[in-house]
């Protein structure tokens, strides 16, 4: 079944994808690593975000890191595959998409005590 509203471009463009994966390079190398968010993805129709800081490849799949929150009131830092999140769709059948105007203030580990406190990511 085609989705209602297909993709037309990469969930995270190949540049985006680069500096993850080299996070996840330094993450497995240095203890305490705590980088600044790259992306940030959003349901234009629902309440869930994603902040990822962090990329492994896995054959054709990506495993992600970064701070998630489904829109449940309990965001929390967790890995999760690329094809997942492309395969997401909100109320409305609207895809996850990119904030492309995200620049990253604070460092992970300050979002996700902001979001603990607020219940919510907080970008």
């Amino acid at each position: 079944m085609t989705p209602r509203f297909p993709r037309t471009e990469p969930l995270i463009p190949d540049e985006l994808l680069a500096k993850l994966i080299e996070n996840g390079c330094i993450s497995e190398e240095r203890d305490g690593f705590d980088p600044f968010p790259v992306v940030k993805l959003f349901t234009p129709d629902a309440a869930a975000t994603w902040l990822l800081t962090e990329a492994y490849p896995e054959g054709p799949d990506v495993r992600l890191f970064g701070l998630c929150d489904l829109g449940m009131g309990c965001p929390e830092l967790g890995y999760l595959m690329l094809s997942e999140i492309e395969d997401v769709r909100g109320k409305l059948g609207l895809p996850v998409e990119r904030d492309l105007y995200f620049k990253a203030e604070h460092r992970l580990s300050t979002y996700a005590k902001l979001a603990r406190h607020a219940g919510m990511i907080v970008a």
